[in-house]
């Protein structure tokens, strides 16, 4: 059973404080020395008790880690390293030779810890050595002295730390620091077996768990590491990183760690996302975990799941969090914001009025028929609540998120009946109204977060939550195409898009062309991005050709209704005009085509039809129902399009039934084609036509 000590720490095997806070760890910009110390101060009100320095791009840290610090620098540290310690924060200084130090060589070693010495002078008292995320492979002088490269690393860190006195606190950072590293296993890993056998004992060891970034960390796992390391592990814990991804930023509670884990290790340390101040969530969540207790029977507590007894809820420690990260939203980080102008300003020494009147002055009224005044809604609770649903955690979005995705997905698989005359048409309307409104809340939630008197963590948070405002406009924009009303968005993919339009740069062209693309994406029943070929039509195609136009005939029962000029052309009793025939296939096969003649009259004249002169040329096309994209089917018209345009044709028709609700959906929402009357038409046939 745990006890605490006087600054909030728990402590374990012996009265050894158990090791909590964070670890500025990630590849990229460092936080500032202020953000720092804004820091200690929250460890200190929330009862953590460790900061690990160790920021990869701190070139100093890692890249030129023999250089000493320069004054000004030793200054800022001294003066951190002393913030520290007025929170009572124990300050860990970490460093990272690992990049290209030879082992065996005495002089690098010296240097090592002439650096460290240097930080020792600044006041520091707690030590680290990491060596992640390093090549290997020996250099040949080190394969001569060192057995293995643990066994150099070992050396190397036990004659530091005794070089340092042993302080009460020394970490070190294996190159295989997670389960995911270790060959063949943990159990059978010779690299931490060496360590574990010969690091010394006073020297505590980081794992991140089963991955670099563990979805899960079990009681299990954490017995198998620590009886090879013999000894309790340190957890450096990614579940917050977002260094490997610039599009995704975590502000999901910590999670799926169970509080039995608490007596089994010697401390959690989390690694959160780059930007500073969005790690409210990371760091307040894990507070309220280390202050658990695991002695309730041993229960084995699922964390997926809210128990009302539980000792530890995710959602409840989200909760408390969102609560009081709200708090600073709404109070102003500066005496005045970047598009706040002074109360009054400082007259120059010149003549003129400053352009700012005085505050005192009355304030603009808008008169009976202007424009009212612009009154942001404050930030409330609910949208930081939405927030977090949408930033997640790695492995799972959160439950509005996860809502938006189902139904966006059902929308999208069932949009047939948006426009046909079924009992499901109700549904789907209803339900897209419930879409729209979700979608408005994010809206309206992004409105209220930058209208929010706190711009630092704004600044933080602007382009996160611009680029998913972004995002569900386009699914919003899409859903109410789907339901026929008006034109397609602008935002919309067509042929000439605006850069909004399509997401991802270069990185995510790379990404969609491999083959293993959306295969985990976290939505478990995602709409599946199929891949489409269209190529010209060929005389062993006519089979396939006429076997959908037959099968689309029965489906919606036409085989007795009056024939379309088209019907000959589709099965196969006219060939269609050279170059203008185009079938579509997929994994499945052909599922579809798109047919032409530049010169209908022929066609026409079969059935006792007359066309008109400014139309003379006839389009016909057809798509399977498993085909739910349309474009593909928009491409291939716009093939024929301009093949017929070249051959001097003025114009293009199309005849279609009225009952049709899907082919007039598609025409009509091609935007090119419109009505023209045509005398003698049979009942519920219509036909539809663009000047080229």
């Amino acid at each position: 059973m745990s006890t605490r000590d006087r600054t909030g720490g728990q402590t374990h095997n012996g009265g050894r404080r158990f090791i909590s806070g964070v670890v500025e760890g990630f590849y990229g910009r460092p936080w500032t020395m202020e953000q720092r110390t804004d820091l200690f101060k929250r460890e200190q009100m929330w009862g953590l008790n460790t900061y690990l320095y160790a920021p990869k791009d701190d070139y100093k840290h890692r890249m030129y880690w023999r250089d000493l610090y320069s004054a000004e620098e030793a200054e800022q540290l001294t003066a951190l390293i002393a913030a520290a310690k007025q929170h009572n924060v124990d300050f860990i200084y970490a460093i990272s030779p690992g990049l290209d130090i030879t082992f065996s060589n005495p002089r690098e070693v010296a240097i090592l810890k002439r650096k460290l010495d240097q930080v020792r002078d600044f006041g520091c008292t707690s030590f680290s050595l990491l060596f992640d995320d390093i090549e290997t492979e020996m250099c040949p002088a080190d394969k001569q002295a060192f057995s293995s490269f643990a066994h150099a690393q070992v050396a190397v860190t036990n004659e530091v730390y005794q070089h340092l006195g042993e302080p009460k606190t020394f970490l070190f950072c294996p190159t295989d620091y997670c389960a995911a590293f270790c060959t063949p296993s943990v159990s059978q890993s010779t690299y931490l077996h060496t360590v574990g056998d010969n690091l010394l004992p006073g020297v505590d060891i980081l794992w991140t768990g089963p991955k670099v970034v563990s979805h899960k960390i079990s009681v299990e796992s954490i017995e198998e590491v620590s009886s090879v390391l013999k000894r309790a592990p340190v957890i450096w814990d990614n579940i917050h990183a977002n260094d490997y991804d610039p599009q995704r930023l975590f502000l999901g509670p910590f999670k799926d760690r169970p509080i039995e884990l608490i007596p089994k290790l010697r401390g959690v340390l989390t690694n959160p996302n780059c930007e500073f101040y969005p790690n409210f969530v990371a760091i307040h969540t894990l507070a309220t975990w280390c202050k658990a207790t695991a002695d309730a029977g041993q229960r084995d507590v699922e964390m997926g799941e809210e128990e009302e007894d539980s000792c530890y809820s995710p959602e409840k420690a989200l909760t408390l969090a969102l609560t009081d990260w709200l708090q600073e939203f709404l109070s102003t980080d500066q005496p005045r914001g970047p598009c706040r102008p002074p109360a009054r300003l400082k007259k120059e020494s010149s003549d003129e009025e400053p352009m700012q009147t005085d505050i005192g002055e009355s304030s603009y009224v808008p008169g009976p028929d202007e424009n009212p005044l612009y009154t942001a809604e404050p930030l409330t609770l609910e949208d930081l609540k939405l927030l977090s649903d949408l930033f997640y955690l790695p492995y799972e979005h959160g439950p509005i998120a996860r809502v938006m995705l189902e139904e966006l997905n059902w929308l999208k698989n069932n949009s047939q009946t948006a426009t046909s005359e079924t009992d499901k048409t109700a549904e789907w309307r209803s339900r897209a109204q419930q879409f729209d409104e979700m979608c408005e809340a994010v809206v309206q939630m992004f409105n209220r977060l930058s209208n929010a008197p706190n711009r630092s963590i704004l600044y933080d948070l602007y382009n996160y939550i611009c680029d998913i405002k972004s995002g569900v406009g386009l699914a919003r924009a899409y859903v109410k195409t789907l339901g026929g009303q008006g034109r397609p968005s602008a935002q919309l993919m067509n042929d000439d898009p605006e850069p909004w339009g399509f997401r991802g740069g270069l990185s995510g062209e790379f990404q969609r062309m491999l083959p293993g693309h959306g295969n985990r994406d976290l939505f478990k029943d995602p709409p599946k991005t199929a891949v489409y070929c269209i190529r010209p039509y060929c005389p062993e195609d006519k089979m396939e050709v006429e076997r959908i136009f037959r099968e689309m005939q029965r489906a919606e029962d036409k085989v007795t209704q009056p024939p379309l000029i088209c019907d000959s052309l589709s099965a196969g009793e006219i060939s269609p005009s050279v170059q203008c025939a185009l079938v579509l296939e997929d994994d499945g096969g052909i599922c579809g085509y798109a047919l032409a003649l530049i010169d209908a009259k022929q066609a026409a004249a079969k059935i006792q039809r007359r066309i008109i002169e400014e139309f003379p040329s006839l389009v016909t096309i057809q798509v399977l129902p498993r085909v739910t994209d349309p474009s593909p089917a928009k491409r291939m018209i716009s093939c024929l399009l301009s093949t017929i345009r070249s051959s001097g044709s003025r114009g293009v028709f199309c005849e279609l039934r009225q009952s049709d609700r899907r082919m007039l959906d598609f025409y009509s929402k091609l935007g090119s084609f419109k009505p023209i009357q045509v005398a003698g038409l049979p009942q519920d046939i219509l036909t539809m036509g663009t000047i080229l």
